[in-house]
């Protein structure tokens, strides 16, 4: 279950400044205190999370390049011959990669989706925004697709061409976020972090104690609607940045397929993600999801850009489908087979929380009450949610290793994140849930035209 429940607002928002995104809207913690193992191979709390740490893809790759830093994607990169048009393997969709934010964000969840933090190893400022030119020129041409320059017999391919000779564009974006330590002394950038800005703490019923996938200082999110699009993006990109920044760690996701219909479910069984902000309302994404440059201390620059939250959420799925349907519903807040809350009978319905006081339809713990009470105060502390399943096996004992890869943007990651958060804390879910990993980054403004690059602003 995703850790939060957003609706469409009952009340008016509060007044925001004129919003400023133009970008194109898509179209088309487990306690278990004192379990041991039983006869289903079931284990206790230190002998499973022990096998929880793994470090993920590109650890060392980066290390030998001593340090050069892959620059102007001119030589290295490639050329857009022609935008994909569908005949490639693609599905033919593409999404705009110019604008005043960034692609990925609003944008209707993909398919498939790769979640990467990276630690930033450019050897000084000026390799840095070679970095952040590169990762921009590539993503310009991966999004637009198009044939990969030609070097030569004598040269390595430009191109892997694990997609053909011919890169699609197959509804891939890839949008770019920098964590609280990138701001530290080494680029000179202390000064410039966003206001709301942190390394992500450990809440109560998390289960982070060793935990190698945390924070980092540059994030990379890839969907598209094929997962070797996105496997394909993400090894363009670690090998034109080889010696600028080092893969820490990775999560990928898919998106369910709709069964019978509606929003897809997660692992628990559960329709999740159900309501959202209405990204087509510029009003409720100015207020809920971008930063305004200037206003409650914000940085000038960062307007048009998000806070973004990742949160490795592991789901107990040998523990959950043990427990009766009856409270599973109870715990949820909805009906299991029809999403609908348990006030209501369709999966759109809005749950009845004032004719329910004492929660004695939708309980006062249920995750979904608990998440958003659809108060007027709790109206700007909604969060878009942007979350995929994910299946990496088993772990070391035998126990399915799933769960959701948890992803989010808002104005304010105090304000809408932690406020959440903190309702959930000891929810009744949390026996069957156990967020292992993840971070706090800052989605960058979008990239407006062909003459800027990300983070232009940041840099200036």
């Amino acid at each position: 279950m995703s850790e939060s429940e957003n609706i469409d607002a009952a009340t008016a928002p509060p007044e925001t400044p004129e919003p400023t995104q133009t970008a194109v809207p898509e179209t088309g913690s487990c306690p278990f205190s004192g379990a041991t193992a039983d006869g289903a191979g079931l284990v206790d709390s230190a002998t499973l999370h022990a096998a929880l740490r793994r470090r993920s893809f590109l650890r060392g790759a980066a290390v030998g390049a001593a340090g050069a830093v892959a620059v102007g994607a001119g030589v290295a990169g490639a050329t857009v011959a022609t935008a994909d048009d569908g005949s490639s393997t693609g599905s033919g969709r593409l999404i705009p990669f110019h604008g005043a934010n960034q692609s990925g964000i609003l944008t209707k969840p993909q398919a498939f989706a790769t979640f990467v933090s990276f630690n930033a190893t450019a050897k000084s400022r000026a390799d840095l925004i070679d970095l952040f030119k590169t990762i921009t020129t590539r993503a310009r041409f991966l999004t637009a697709g198009g044939t990969p320059a030609d070097l030569g017999l004598a040269s390595p391919p430009s191109d892997s061409e694990t997609l053909g000779p011919v890169v699609p564009a197959d509804g891939l974006t890839i949008t770019l976020g920098v964590g609280a330590s990138l701001f530290d002394d080494r680029y000179g950038l202390s000064s410039r972090k966003p206001a709301r800005l942190s390394k992500m703490p450990v809440f109560p019923n998390d289960d982070m104690v060793d935990s190698t996938e945390l924070h980092g200082d540059i994030s990379l999110q890839i969907c598209a609607d094929h997962q070797d699009t996105v496997m394909h993006a993400l090894r363009d990109i670690a090998k034109h940045t080889r010696g600028a920044m080092q893969g820490n760690w990775k999560i990928d996701g898919f998106q369910a397929v709709p069964r019978p219909s509606g929003t897809q479910r997660n692992q628990l069984g559960f329709k999740d993600g159900i309501a959202n902000p209405d990204v087509n309302d510029d009003s409720s994404t100015s207020a809920l999801i971008w930063a305004h440059g200037g206003l409650r201390g914000e940085q000038q620059w960062a307007g048009g850009g998000s806070y973004q939250v990742i949160r490795i959420i592991r789901m107990l799925v040998e523990f959950w489908d043990r427990v009766s349907l009856n409270e599973q519903e109870l715990m949820i807040g909805r009906r299991r087979e029809t999403g609908a809350p348990l006030s209501g009978t369709g999966e759109f319905d809005t749950p009845e929380y004032t004719s329910d006081p004492m929660g004695n339809v939708i309980p006062l713990d249920a995750h979904i009450r608990l998440a958003n009470p659809r108060t007027k105060a709790s109206y700007d502390q909604q969060i878009l949610r942007r979350g995929y399943n994910y299946d990496r096996g088993f772990d070391v004992d035998g126990n399915l290793n799933v769960g959701l890869a948890f992803c989010c943007y808002q104005q304010d990651v105090v304000r809408q994140f932690e406020a959440v958060q903190t309702r959930l804390i000891d929810e009744p879910l949390v026996d069957y849930i156990s967020p292992t990993g993840g971070g706090y980054f800052f989605a960058l403004p979008g990239v407006r035209n062909s003459a800027d690059y990300f983070g232009s602003g940041m840099f200036a």
